[in-house]
């Protein structure tokens, strides 16, 4: 084998090494969950069965696709708290165009899918044209979309109950849960975008320092945009999934959403100041917030103290990369 080849073969393993150092703090906290809820006497006769797996995995899925736009959004130095509401607004949408206009599931899941990019687009236009900060115009599109779902379902669910829909959501391929598939082809395709594109080198850039990625020739309007704009298409198609899996769009659907995506993102290790961040660690950071919901719910723990739970890992986590940050920066 020839030096050229030897470098190839080895690139894979290299690239498996990095991970595992650059993410070693938080897959300790993954294996120690997992230690904690393996051995725990209410916990494990459920939580290490491969329909739990599965069940983990499914429901980790939309959060995943989610948080792989919110990756980009946070290291690009924004925020959109408008994904939750879309959710909720592409799944009723869709859900209507099956029982209301009679649409194939097809054209019924595409009109989903195009309220993510309406909604995408319309942050992008208006957070790369404007100075406007993005948590302002995503806190007003959160409610705009959330009221829209309110209005047209009159705040009921819109049920579909024909396999075909439910396929989406609930249903198997090979073996695998079809959301699982989705969420890793979306993931692949993230992981491809930036760090294989020249996207995905500006958005580093510009998250890093905006006005010296504009000095540099880099178009920071349009990298905000189809960072905005990609987000948005992970939230219609999180809304789809979701009201596929719940057989009904639901009004209600992907409240708080925006926020376990930023915990999944934090978690991962990606900085709330922009500039840097990882969606290997994203990744971990999703398993962490699945399993740890996961593990709650096998304990019965009431749904109120869940919401505690996470909003402490997420200050935990914020503030681990604010001493991270003020470490590097002496």
């Amino acid at each position: 084998m020839d030096e050229k080849n030897k470098n190839v073969s080895a690139a894979p393993r290299n690239a498996f090494m990095n991970f595992i150092f650059e993410n070693l703090g938080i897959l300790a906290a993954l294996v120690v969950l997992c230690l904690i809820l393996g051995l725990l006497p209410a916990t494990s006769q459920y939580f290490v069965t491969v329909k739990n797996l599965f069940n983990v995995l499914r429901q980790i899925s939309t959060n995943l696709l989610l948080a792989c736009g919110m990756t980009m959004v946070i290291i690009l130095g924004g925020i959109d708290l408008s994904v939750g509401s879309v959710i909720a607004l592409s799944g009723v949408l869709a859900a209507g165009g099956v029982v209301r206009y009679n649409l194939p599931i097809v054209p019924a899941m595409c009109l989903g899918l195009l309220v993510g990019i309406v909604f995408g687009l319309f942050n992008g236009f208006v957070i790369s044209k404007t100075t406007i900060p993005p948590f302002i115009v995503t806190l007003a599109t959160m409610n705009i979309a959330r009221g829209l779902a309110g209005v047209y379902t009159g705040g009921s669910p819109v049920r579909v109950v024909t396999k075909e829909w439910q396929w989406i959501g609930a249903g198997y391929a090979f073996g695998v849960p079809v959301p699982v598939i989705i969420m890793i082809l979306v993931f692949i395709l993230s992981l491809l975008i930036i760090n294989r594109t020249k996207m995905g080198r500006y958005i580093y850039a510009v998250g890093g320092n905006n006005l010296a990625a504009t000095y540099s020739g880099i178009n920071v309007s349009k990298v905000k945009f189809f960072v905005y704009t990609y987000s948005g298409i992970m939230a219609g198609l999180a809304g789809i999934i979701l009201a596929s899996r719940m057989y009904s769009g639901q009004p209600t659907a992907g409240e708080g959403a925006e926020m376990d995506a930023i915990a999944a993102v934090v978690v991962g290790g990606t900085s709330m100041s922009g500039g840097s961040g990882k969606l290997g660690g994203t990744l971990i950071g999703a398993l962490i917030i699945g399993i740890l919901n996961n593990g709650l719910n096998l304990m019965n723990v009431n749904s109120f103290w869940q919401t505690v739970v996470k909003g402490v890992v997420i200050l935990l986590a914020v503030m681990l990369d604010f001493f991270r940050t003020r470490k590097k920066s002496k």
